[in-house]
């Protein structure tokens, strides 16, 4: 496969999100054969089983989404010391009916920006753990938790020197994990 399709799902509604410039500015540092796509979850209906006969077009476009595509990037905020409940949502309705899921055998990155000193460490560990039960392959080394500070971003979204070669490693890393698991 010469050409790579990831689906970006950031787990923050809030317009001028951390995680979505580090999405974007992430995007822009993978190489030519990949694009990134985010895909939207804030229209989502609230997960219900009752639904899983008759999921709503937001669910179907979700799905259809991330089975198109040859790996997921979650860029996620860290809400309570977890992930945020638009993300545990958009986890669930892409998830059901049971044996359906758009997300399994996705090699999946994850990733976080936060205002505090540990970044996003306890919401990207249980992200983790649903993934594992999601059954997606899931880039375990490096880990990046990180910290929103002055200069993390330059003035045209582009990630600041002090964490420009840390963050290119990692994307370089996750890129190959995806690669690897598309053969």
């Amino acid at each position: 496969m010469s050409h790579y399709r990831i689906a970006v799902v950031v787990g923050s509604l809030r317009k001028d999100s951390f995680n979505r410039k580090l999405a974007h500015a992430l995007a822009r540092m993978a190489p030519a054969d990949c694009e990134f796509h985010q895909v939207r979850i804030d229209d989502l209906p609230l997960y219900n089983q009752d639904d899983d006969g008759q999921q709503a077009e937001s669910v179907q476009r979700l799905k259809k989404e991330i089975a198109g595509s040859q790996g997921v990037l979650f860029v996620t905020a860290e809400y309570n010391r977890s992930i945020p409940g638009v993300l545990k949502n958009a986890l669930d309705n892409a998830s059901r009916p049971y044996g359906q899921s758009a997300w399994a055998g996705k090699p999946a990155g994850v990733i976080g920006v936060s205002i505090g000193a540990m970044g996003t460490a306890m919401a990207q560990q249980h992200l983790r753990n649903v993934l594992a039960y999601l059954d997606m392959p899931t880039l375990g080394q490096p880990e990046a938790f990180i910290h929103a500070k002055d200069g993390l971003f330059n003035e045209d979204g582009t990630i600041g020197e002090g964490s420009k070669d840390f963050l290119q490693r990692w994307m370089d890393r996750y890129i190959a994990w995806v690669k690897r698991h598309n053969g």
